[in-house]
């Protein structure tokens, strides 16, 4: 059996920054540092960092007063900025740039009298946090039937526009975002996509990897959307997917009749994890691992200068 490794894979600019937001915070000022939801969506992830003190809670009541806390990479809610400052909380912000982008765009479009159509999946946290940018005139929306079904005010003089979470299928949105152009042809959209660099990445990646592969291994948590994605493109391809935490999730029925395994990962999981589940697969088949430098994609954002 041959194992082919996806390129790229796992750590994104985005998750890169979040995690040394909080390790540098631990660094510099000690623990306990609190961190409002997962900083990533990675369970080898938060539980190192819980090991060097992190403390991760859902909400910012959680955090006692005047406390160090970092939001999380999938951004925050206007309402929840407002409430760590009314508690003097001193707050790191670990949100990717690029989910920044998204939330600047929604206070656009709403400053110029837009409404917007966020296209994104309900109670992620990403999406929690974009929809908070405006007390109101935003609209989630999951699905293509929901597109179709959506109702704003006097429809055929609604100025809307649309903002979608970061994580999502490539072609997924594209779907959506047609029947929301069918629908209201005057929609405004994003002048640069609002699907991240990352998750265009390793989407491509995986549908050049299932030409190969008679199945494909996505490591990452179960609660990582992109992580979710890509299994989900591996499926769209005609091959069989399956996303593992670890290598010890990995059961061995599935190598049958498998002449070419591939592996990938999240942009949540680290290449160690990549590692472990590659070892796992050899010694469970005999196959050699390949020996794959992760591809450089030549993007890094920095960390907050008062945490250098």
């Amino acid at each position: 059996m041959e194992i082919l490794l996806a390129n790229p894979r796992g750590f994104c600019a985005g998750v890169e920054r979040a995690i040394a937001i909080v390790e540098r915070a631990l660094e510099k000022y000690g623990p306990p540092i609190y961190v409002r939801h997962e900083v990533v969506h990675n369970r080898f992830v938060v539980d190192n960092l819980k090991a060097k003190g992190a403390i991760f809670v859902h909400e910012l009541d959680e955090v006692p007063d005047g406390a160090t806390a970092i939001f999380s990479a999938h951004g925050v809610s206007k309402a929840v900025r407002a409430e760590a400052d009314r508690r003097g909380l001193k707050v790191f912000d670990a949100t990717c740039p690029l989910v920044t982008k998204v939330h600047l765009e929604v206070e656009r479009h709403r400053r110029q009298g837009r409404e917007v159509v966020m296209i994104g999946h309900k109670g992620h946290p990403e999406v929690e946090g974009t929809m908070g940018q405006s007390s109101d005139g935003m609209h989630l929306v999951e699905s293509v039937a929901d597109a179709a079904a959506l109702k704003v005010g006097a429809e055929e003089t609604a100025a809307l526009a649309y903002v979608t979470q970061t994580t999502l299928s490539v072609d997924d949105a594209a779907a959506i975002v047609a029947e929301l152009k069918r629908h209201f042809p005057d929609i405004v959209g994003p002048k640069k996509d609002d699907i991240c660099y990352a998750t265009q990445n390793r989407q491509d990646a995986v549908r050049r990897l299932a030409e190969r592969c008679d199945a494909i291994i996505v490591v990452g948590s179960s609660n990582s959307s992109n992580s979710n994605r890509l299994r989900e493109v591996a499926i769209q391809q005609g091959v069989r997917a399956y996303l593992v935490d670890r290598a010890t999730e990995i059961d061995p029925q599935w190598f049958v009749d498998t002449n070419t395994i591939g592996i990938t990962a999240g942009a949540s999981a680290p290449e160690s994890l990549v590692d472990e589940v590659a070892c796992a697969v050899a010694a469970l088949t005999g196959a050699n691992i390949p020996d794959i430098t992760r591809q450089d994609e030549g993007v890094s954002f920095p960390i907050p200068a008062s945490l250098l």
